[in-house]
């Protein structure tokens, strides 16, 4: 099967976009392996440091290269995508020349309480995932609206918002291992 790199782009501890990544990760086909990169401990971009190449920066390409594909899991900030995120995207972009995006098979989604459900937030995401040469699946997307019921009280997705995620998360595997191929 793939093992997915997983880019969760909120730091907040209760954060929905984290319960979201956990509940893909649970209704992935059998044999799914969800490696979560640490967006949070990058320092900020600066291409004055690329000279010395900071460890958590290159720890994070790593993953995202050894990985067969990537799940980007964003909020919506101001009708488009974290600080913390497009940092983690910047830094994975770099030095010139070693872009861990290109080529790479990505699927976008996110969670909100916003009506939206994180719809501008993942549409600059993929113009920038695009950019860099990343092989965005374009459909199915998932843009979880969250409110009461949609997560039980052990933090699982429940109802048609749990089926649309299971049916994601197979489509993202099956595009993960149609590019791979």
């Amino acid at each position: 099967m793939a093992k997915i790199a997983v880019l969760v782009g909120s730091l907040q501890k209760n954060s929905v976009n984290k319960a979201l990544a956990s509940n893909l990760e649970k209704l992935a086909p059998e044999g799914t392996e969800f490696d979560y990169v640490d967006v949070g401990s990058l320092p900020l971009f600066n291409q004055d440091m690329e000279s010395d190449f900071p460890a958590e920066a290159q720890a994070m390409k790593d993953k995202i290269e050894a990985a067969d594909g990537v799940l980007l899991v964003t909020p919506e900030y101001n009708r488009t995508f974290s600080g913390v995120l497009k940092n983690a995207i910047d830094w994975a972009s770099r030095p010139w020349g070693q872009n861990s995006w290109a080529g790479k098979p990505v699927g976008i989604v996110g969670a909100t309480i916003s009506p939206l459900g994180t719809g501008p937030a993942q549409a600059a995401l993929r113009q920038v995932m695009v950019y860099l040469d990343a092989r965005v699946m374009g459909q199915p997307e998932l843009y979880q609206v969250v409110g009461e019921g949609t997560f039980d009280e052990n933090g699982d997705i429940t109802g048609e918002a749990r089926q649309f995620a299971e049916s994601y998360i197979s489509s993202l595997v099956s595009h993960v291992e149609a590019v791979a191929a």
